[in-house]
């Protein structure tokens, strides 16, 4: 896909997610919305995936360490042909298998249920140390939230990464400066990321996470690195797409009504 046709495939996986949360009645579309452009990104350009074999030995691998924002997984899933889009309106419903937190077992795609925060990461470095002592050539992709990272087993995870040298793995943050309840500079600083995983060993690339062809560069420099993981550090809106949902976390939980969803769907160029 060229960027434009990227971005047209991000704008249809954020319709899913609104009309997705809607229909549960419950959600996070704020974090959702802003990882939208990384998701089409790896999927539509970068990982080694087949929807028809989602199991093939050497495929890519995504772990969603920001668990809650898995409408925009199932969302990026289902556009990319793992299973119909009007299954993922059944998220949150019971017995339903898209749950509010990805499951591995349920979900087509699903490479590690997540949702504790800060531990998707660690499980995605225990994936990349298996691949390289299988000489699987498939490779690791996070991502995590800015809030996330304010967990300490994430830092864990970063110091052992860097050790072992995993050039097979690539951690997004998804900065967007908001987390439940309020800035990230208000609740605890996560700034400045990039130097901090520079720190302990990794390299690192800060870019426009809402920009197709920054997110290209940075993913295929990324897969380029050797010797070194790289952690992409992506400035994001919150709610990116609908405005009365960017840069607030009056909608990190919470779904929209009728009229909510008809306006955001239209801003986002869809309908009903």
């Amino acid at each position: 896909m060229n960027y434009q046709e990227l971005e047209k495939t991000a704008a249809q996986i954020r319709i899913t997610i609104i009309k997705a949360i809607h229909a549960a009645g419950s959600g996070h579309p704020g974090g959702s919305l802003s990882a939208a452009d990384i998701l089409t990104t790896l999927y539509f350009s970068v990982m080694n995936v087949d929807p028809a074999d989602p199991d093939k030995w050497d495929r890519d691998k995504f772990v969603l360490s920001k668990g809650h924002a898995a409408p925009a997984l199932y969302s990026a899933l289902a556009e990319r042909g793992y299973f119909p889009k009007e299954e993922v309106m059944t998220l949150r419903k019971i017995n339903g298998k898209f749950q509010g937190h990805p499951d591995m077992h349920k979900v087509p795609g699903v490479e590690m249920s997540t949702g504790s925060l800060g531990q998707g990461l660690s499980a995605a470095v225990g994936m990349a140390m298996a691949n390289r002592l299988d000489r699987n050539p498939g490779r690791i992709y996070a991502l995590t939230g800015d809030g996330e990272i304010q967990e300490g087993i994430v830092w864990e995870a970063v110091m052992s990464a860097a050790h072992y040298r995993l050039d097979n793995l690539t951690v997004t943050v998804d900065w967007n400066g908001i987390q439940i309840d309020g800035r990230n500079d208000e609740i605890m600083t996560v700034a400045p990321i990039a130097e901090k995983f520079s720190a302990f060993g990794w390299h690192t690339i800060s870019i426009n996470g809402h920009s197709m062809e920054e997110l290209d560069k940075a993913f295929r420099e990324a897969r380029n690195t050797e010797g070194r993981p790289t952690a992409i550090i992506a400035r994001t809106i919150k709610g990116k797409g609908v405005s009365f949902m960017e840069d607030t976390n009056k909608w990190h939980g919470k779904a929209p009504d009728d009229q909510q969803t008809k306006q955001a769907v239209e801003e986002l160029g869809g309908v009903l």
